[in-house]
């Protein structure tokens, strides 16, 4: 039995990781201050003896005695992260200092969830590791984009100069129940807009691309990456290459809900990208094969099933 710590564990991806690590047979710590957590996600965790909740900010240190560090804290979705774009470059940056710090003292090994938004805007498709990314560092993404690239810095110079044990991933777009109802990210609003036959919104003309993986594909490849050899630090890309532009996306979301929803335009937000989609080879190379095999519509299935209880459920 290891004894993990998960940073943002009560999130989205961060209570999905609980859950499986839970289930292997770990002791889990799971550190959130709620701001987009929710107690709702690891509720049926709590009566687990083997399961810890513990409300905290990883602006501030923490101390525990355990074996390995996910470090999920930070919010993702562009609503909730520009909404205090100095908190947002706090979380990211102090946080991997402090969880750093922590897996220095007690030397543990620790993964940094990092994000295709270091990429930026990407002049280079698709993405692979070594692309260095198109950025731009004053603009209303960058308290996340330049956050999560100063934790990766962060991580590499512990792993030089004080031989922490490291992991990065750079996660690219992730779906699947849990996410919240109203945090802005293309997938929950196709959905929760047809659910309610409410127009669709559309930024820009909808040629934009994204590539989504279900949420248990990225929890696989995150546990796989943490458990590879030290000499494997990554950068390591973790999305589905599967690509489609968001008409694609709406009209697939309309034909699974059986929604009256009509398309509607509006502008194009500032720096956001017009094209993502992750190379995984090195994944695959590094992770015993590891590939996103929950196909779009599969994994929109289940997601609409969860967000129509939601909805239901607060009426």
């Amino acid at each position: 039995m290891k004894r993990i710590l998960v940073t943002g564990g009560a999130g989205f991806v961060g209570s999905h990781l609980c859950e499986r690590l839970l289930a292997e047979g770990n002791d889990i710590i799971c550190l959130d201050n709620f701001f987009t957590g929710s107690k709702d996600n690891i509720a049926h965790l709590i009566g687990n003896p083997y399961f810890e909740l513990v409300r905290h900010d990883v602006i501030m240190p923490f101390f525990a005695e355990v074996d390995e560090i996910y470090n999920l804290a930070c919010p993702a979705s562009p609503i909730h992260y520009q909404y205090n774009g100095i908190k947002t470059v706090k979380t990211s940056v102090m946080g991997a200092i402090n969880m750093l710090g922590l897996a220095k003292r007690v030397k543990a090994k620790v993964l940094q969830a990092s994000t295709s938004e270091v990429y930026g805007d990407p002049t280079v498709h698709p993405q692979p590791e070594t692309y260095w990314g198109n950025v731009n560092p004053i603009g209303v993404r960058s308290c996340y984009d330049e956050g999560k690239r100063c934790a990766e810095t962060l991580f590499m110079n512990y792993k030089e100069q004080n031989g922490v044990r490291i992991k990065i991933a750079r996660i690219f777009n992730t779906y699947g129940p849990r996410m919240s109802p109203n945090d802005g990210r293309v997938v929950s609003n196709f959905i929760v807009q047809a659910l309610q036959n409410h127009d669709i919104t559309i930024y820009g003309d909808g040629s934009q691309t994204r590539s989504f993986m279900y949420v248990d594909n990225l929890v696989e490849g995150l546990i796989r990456l943490m458990n590879t050899p030290e000499s494997v630090t990554g950068p390591v890309n973790l999305g589905n290459p599967g690509e489609f532009t968001m008409i694609e996306l709406a009209q697939l979301v309309i034909k699974i809900t059986g929604s009256k929803s009509k398309l509607v335009y509006y502008p194009l937000p500032a720096d956001d990208p017009l094209q993502r989609k992750p190379d995984i080879t090195l994944a695959q190379s590094l992770l015993n094969n590891w590939t996103p095999d929950i196909k779009l519509e599969n994994g929109l299935v289940k997601t609409i099933a969860y967000f129509d209880n939601l909805l239901k459920s607060k009426k």
